[in-house]
């Protein structure tokens, strides 16, 4: 295992693949940001704004955080930051479109200055 010492590093290991992984498919990335959305971001977000009357989406959060426990103890991570999964969700959802980006820049798959992306026809 290689370690990523800060965010821009797993930023840019994330970006270099995910879009790979979805086979450069707009349609795969779109049905991917809608799964990552629905799943660990709208249930923060409405138990937030809609307090304790919006009980599922609160229910759903904690569920999340209760079976991101076990990898935090794999890691050996504070607990406390299994509410958080969310923002970690964002970040992977963040590098993945920019891994996106980066392909119909025709500047994906960087590794060591060299794209390792298929040309587009």
């Amino acid at each position: 295992m290689r370690p990523y010492d800060d965010w821009r590093s797993l930023w840019d290991m994330i970006a270099r693949s995910a879009y790979t992984q979805l086979h450069y498919s707009p349609l795969l990335l779109a049905g991917a940001v809608a799964g990552m959305v629905l799943t660990y971001l709208a249930p923060p977000l409405l138990a937030l704004g809609g307090g304790l009357r919006l009980w599922p989406a609160w229910a759903a959060w904690l569920a999340m955080a209760l079976a991101y426990v076990p990898m935090l103890r794999e890691y050996r991570q504070p607990l406390w930051l299994a509410p958080l999964l969310p923002v970690t969700a964002l970040f992977y959802l963040g590098a993945t479109i920019d891994s996106a980006r980066r392909y119909w820049l025709r500047k994906g798959g960087q590794w060591k200055g060299r794209a390792q992306a298929p040309q587009r026809g």
